[in-house]
This record gives C-alpha cells, structure tokens and sequence, in this order.
C-alpha cells in the first residue's frame, strides 16, 4: 500500500511552508480543562520534529472533541504539551484562518511551528464531502495560498471524510506523515500476511462495526475463529437462540443494533464453530460481580464475560499465530467488570504470536496495565483500524492516493 501515496521521504520540504493534519484529541478533565494523557501528540512528534529538522516551516492543524462535549475547547494546552514533549516552542494561534492566522503562517521562519486553532471551530468541518466539494469549503480556500505541502499524519480520523483531512489533497502536493505510514503498513502487511490460526476478538459497543469485521474476516478466509465479548458477544446470544433478558435485548435494540441479530444469525449459519460467543457473563447481583452461565441468565444487565468464558477465550488465544482485538469485553472502567478485558489482554500480551490491538477502548486499557510494548502493534486509530479490517476504504487515505496520481 505504501507505494499507493506519497510520503516524507517523497518532497524537499526544506524552506517550504508545510501544513500537517494531526490528530491530537485528547481526554480532557472536565473539572480543570487539563489533559488527562498525552499520548497522541507524542506520537505525532516523530512527524512534526522531523518536518522541523528538515527546515520546513510547520504549521499544525487539528481538532479537539466537537460542539456540545465538555472537553470540546481551544489548543492552547495542547500547543504547551507538544512544546515540552518537542523540546521546541511551539506557537498557537486562536484562529483557522483569520488575517492574524495568515500573518502568523507567513512570518514564520524554517524550523519553526505554529499550531492552529481547533479545525471544528470550524461549522464546515464536521461535514462529510467528496475531496472536491471539501477543496472549495473556505478554510482550504482560505489557507491553500499560504502552504507548500499538505501532509495529513491523522490516521485516527483517516476514515472521515472532512475538510481537513481531505480538501487541501486537490490543489497541494500531499503525502502521509509517519504515524499514517507505519499504521496503514503494519495494519495492510498484518492482514496480506496472516498466520494460522488467526482469530479475532470483537467486542465494545460500536456492534455495526465489529460485525462488519467478522463478515469481512470470515468471507475472505482471514479468521479461523472469531471470538466476541461486550454487545458484540450479547447480539451473538441471541442470535444464538440464548434468553440474554429483556433488559439485554432492550439495551440492544435501543442502540440500534437489532438489525445485527439477524445478521449475526445468517454468519452463525454459515460459519458455524468459527463464531465463539460467551458461555458466561457477570450481572451485578446486590452490589456484587456474580458469573452466571449463559442457560441461567436472569433478567439483569450483562456487565462482562464470566470467569469460564475468560479460560476458554484465553486458551484460544495462546495458541493462535495471529490475534487481532477491538473493543473491551465488558465495562472494565469498573474494577468489578474490568476481568474479562484484563485477562484477555493480558493472555495477548504473553502471546508468542502476533498481536494487534485496534485502538480505541482497548488501547486505552492496554496502555493503563502497562502492556503496550508488549503487543506487536498498538493502533491509534479504533474507527479507522476497524474499518481497514473490515475491508472498507479510507477516505483520507484514498485522497492521498489520488494526489500521487
């Protein structure tokens, strides 16, 4: 894939104005406004310090939550945080594209950086449009004159088709920044190299997408054995013909998701014993973790696999080649919940195989037991890593590929 688009290596950057799409969005404390974890601008820096090296003059553009969220605020924080992991000042503008965002892009002088206002202050930006219709929105208008280089290092937003991250593709030179090379390289050489047995770990809440992974996987003989936890494991069930409870199935069909029974239902017929789902779950029972097999279920909600299904997923895993997981099995944020993804994380991380965790909720708990440098490769991106899974395109990544051409 990577010969598809262009990347650093591609363009003398040297004295030209570069503008790098980042994505830097980050957990705020919404008492203080304070960023909780900073490690997707340390994962951008490797892009920004080089650009630097090389003498380009850097300007950074990215967002931070959306209208109506809490932490949804200015970069001025952030432009703080990139300074002190940089060990180079970077400079903030409260703007996108005003007379002052202009002086500011163009006084400045090679090596230097200058962060952008939050690309969403923007009411254009959340919009999703062709690459062409996305060129003439008045932030690419406005800002196109005044850079050299488009580079777009966002692969956790790659699957969106907004303004930043694909209107300038049109009319500027574009390539991908580091992060979005060693994601779609480690990501697209894991999949066209797959081992077996190869199983996959579905869970989380975002059911549609997951699901979407399993068709993908199984329809192309990329997984041997599929093994579902979280709303994921819960739809699987009932599919199954399994009593999960009214208040499951409620929960179920309030997102949205029945439509994903049905579909799960047609998957299990065609593929039978490749498709795991739990044969436990955990209720909380008087304030307490109880594990219930799954032909007892009482009408309580399910917060995680139980203690069985942990074992028997675990062993799976230890003996497969490849392991890809999404998505957390249960409610971990509750210490009484957090086991099934614990354990699976943990059985992943004492793998001898390769290991893929597809950012996300699961990254986040991976990062917070400490196991990231035990996994093969921890992705950034939990939309966009889904959707390549899932065989779908990437909107920013097909429009990098239509520069190079």
């Amino acid at each position: 894939m990577v010969n598809e688009f262009n990347t650093i290596d591609d363009f003398d950057v040297e004295n030209k104005t570069v503008l790098v799409r980042i994505d830097i969005n980050s957990p705020v404390d919404p008492g203080t406004g304070i960023i909780l974890d900073d490690t997707r601008l340390k994962l951008h820096s490797q892009t920004i310090k080089e650009l630097s090296n090389k003498g380009a003059k850097v300007v950074l553009l990215a967002h931070q939550s959306r209208p109506g969220k809490k932490d949804f605020t200015t970069l001025a924080q952030h432009a703080d945080a990139l300074s002190d992991i940089l060990n180079l000042r970077v400079k903030y503008v409260d703007s996108l594209f005003s007379s002052l965002a202009k002086e500011a892009i163009k006084s400045l002088k090679p090596h230097e950086i200058l962060l952008l206002e939050n690309a969403r202050f923007f009411s254009e930006e959340s919009l999703s449009r062709t690459p062409l219709e996305q060129s003439k929105t008045i932030l690419v208008q406005q800002l196109s004159p005044y850079i050299d280089y488009f580079v777009n290092d966002a692969f956790a937003a790659a699957h969106r088709s907004h303004a930043s991250l694909i209107g300038f593709t049109v009319n500027t030179p574009s390539v991908a920044g580091r992060v979005m090379e060693k994601e779609l390289t480690v990501i697209q050489n894991a999949l066209d190299n797959v081992e077996h047995p190869c199983v996959f770990l579905l869970g989380g809440m975002k059911a549609d997408d997951s699901i979407g992974v399993m068709e993908n996987v199984l329809n192309n003989g990329t997984a041997d054995s599929i093994l579902t936890t979280g709303i994921v494991g819960n739809i699987v069930l009932w599919a199954a013909g399994i009593d999960i409870g009214q208040v499951n199935r409620d929960f179920i069909s309030s997102r949205g998701y029945e439509d994903m029974v049905e579909k799960s239902r047609e998957l299990l017929e065609r593929f039978g014993d490749k498709i795991k789902y739990p044969i436990d779950v955990a209720c909380e029972l008087d304030d307490e973790r109880v594990d219930i097999d799954c032909g007892e279920i009482p009408n309580e909600a399910i917060f995680d696999i139980g203690i069985k299904t942990i074992a028997y997923y675990a062993k799976e895993i230890r003996e497969a080649k490849y392991i890809f997981a999404n998505g957390p099995a249960g409610v971990f944020e509750d210490p009484k919940f957090s086991m099934g993804t614990e354990d699976l994380i943990n059985a992943m991380a004492n793998s001898n195989g390769f290991t893929l965790i597809g950012g996300g909720h699961i990254a986040a708990a991976t990062s917070g037991l400490g196991l990231e440098d035990h996994m093969s490769h921890l992705s950034s991106g939990g939309g966009a890593c889904i959707s390549m899974l899932a065989g779908k395109d990437l909107a920013a990544v097909e429009a990098l590929k239509n520069s190079k051409k």
